[in-house]
């Protein structure tokens, strides 16, 4: 019959106390122990190493302790604790992550985080601090075996507690993700291109009407979007180039880029706006995936009409299938981030699908809900560390 005993270092941080731990533990493992967990936490200077340690019969607590005693671990403050454990069934189940955001987290919003977990008969087996700006971030590893009563009571605690969260099945799949995919308006970028041309064009009062329709259910994408265009007729080509001279990108936006390409990612966008505007800018920012509407120009005018299908939001998924083959990932690998209705299919087809200060119907579809302003804290759902972002 086999034992178990956790063996608990802590007090203040030294060079070497792992290593004269380890030595301990190997010696103890000529005697039959084996080492079948090990985790460490290094808070403010403070150390806490768990190893856990498995033997037969023949070995027992005693002489764990006896192991230990051959190195000289307990100086310096530093003090080593031996207990045996016996397996506890919440410890059976698979692992989620659980990533959560928000400008602070307080001791009152990771207490009810913690009930949730409690309340689903689960446990957190390790919490790492992603980030501590421009917003807090913590992921925490979940174990459990009713992962949908899990999912349900975290949702419930993050819209009550104000918290942006992402739950996931953990495993390096989520490290695997390639392929990440954003929608340019109000999420990439702050503007809406449509609106940018139409106040070029002097429409923008009727363009609006005709998006208000469009949000109502009056219309939809693809009709709303011909109806605008076609206020467009007659403008200048060269307004696009002043149009596109005065997008502003979302913050972080350039972080978000950045860092996916420094670590093998590759970003992509998909947009119900206009390629003649974007992907001259996206050429700048190194984006190479691009699918979103033609406008005709005939002699250097605007015809206020479209070229080719218009992408709306089966277009917008079909687009991320495509990407994601071209690519050579699987949907389960790829990421979509979005704000609007028609981002909806494209963010329910993608492994994670993430709703970017969108509203309730988009994040109802999506994997995870962002409502801070940054676009960057993307990475945080993909398990990347403000240290690793800032990394050049």
């Amino acid at each position: 019959m086999s034992h178990s005993y956790l063996v608990t270092v802590s007090g203040p941080d030294r060079v070497g106390v792992g290593a004269e731990l380890f030595a301990a533990l190997a010696r103890l493992s000529e005697g039959g122990g084996q080492l079948s967990d090990v985790a460490q936490i290094t808070i403010r200077g403070y150390l806490v190493l768990c190893a856990e340690v498995t033997t037969e019969d023949d070995v027992g607590e005693d002489d764990v302790r006896a192991a230990l005693a051959t190195r000289d671990i307990d100086r310096d403050g530093i003090t080593s604790v031996v207990e045996s454990v016996t397996p506890d069934p919440a410890q059976e189940g698979g692992r989620l992550l659980v990533t959560l955001l928000a400008p602070h987290i307080a001791a009152a919003q990771l207490e009810a985080v913690f009930g949730a977990i409690a309340g689903a008969h689960a446990t957190c087996e390790r919490i790492v601090h992603l980030a501590t700006y421009p917003v807090d971030c913590y992921e925490l590893v979940v174990r459990g075996s009713d992962h949908a009563t899990l999912r349900e009571s975290l949702t419930v605690v993050a819209q009550a507690r104000g918290v942006d969260m992402a739950i996931q099945r953990a495993g390096l799949h989520r490290r695997a993700k390639h392929l990440v995919v954003m929608d340019a308006d109000s999420t990439l970028l702050q503007d809406e291109v449509i609106d940018l041309l139409a106040e070029e064009a002097g429409c923008a009062d009727q363009v609006v009407a005709i998006t208000g329709a469009s949000m109502a259910g009056q219309l939809d994408f693809a009709e709303s979007l011909r109806q605008r265009v076609a206020l467009l007729e007659g403008l200048d080509a060269s307004a696009l180039d002043r149009v596109r001279r005065r997008l502003r990108l979302t913050p972080g936006a350039r972080t978000l880029l950045r860092t996916l390409h420094r670590l093998g990612y590759v970003p992509a966008v998909v947009s119900g706006g206009f390629v003649e505007v974007l992907a001259p800018l996206l050429a700048d920012l190194n984006v190479a995936y691009l699918e979103a509407n033609r406008l005709e120009i005939v002699d250097g005018v605007l015809t206020g009409r479209l070229v080719g299908e218009i992408v709306d939001r089966a277009g917008k998924a079909r687009a991320l299938e495509r990407f994601a083959a071209e690519v050579g990932v699987p949907l389960s690998q790829t990421v979509a981030v979005g704000d609007g209705a028609n981002d909806i299919d494209m963010i329910s087809a993608a492994g994670l699908g993430i709703a970017f200060n969108a509203k309730a119907v988009v994040r109802e579809h999506a994997d995870a809900a962002l409502s801070v302003p940054y676009l960057d804290a993307v990475l945080y759902f993909l398990g990347i560390s403000r240290e690793e972002i800032e990394t050049d």
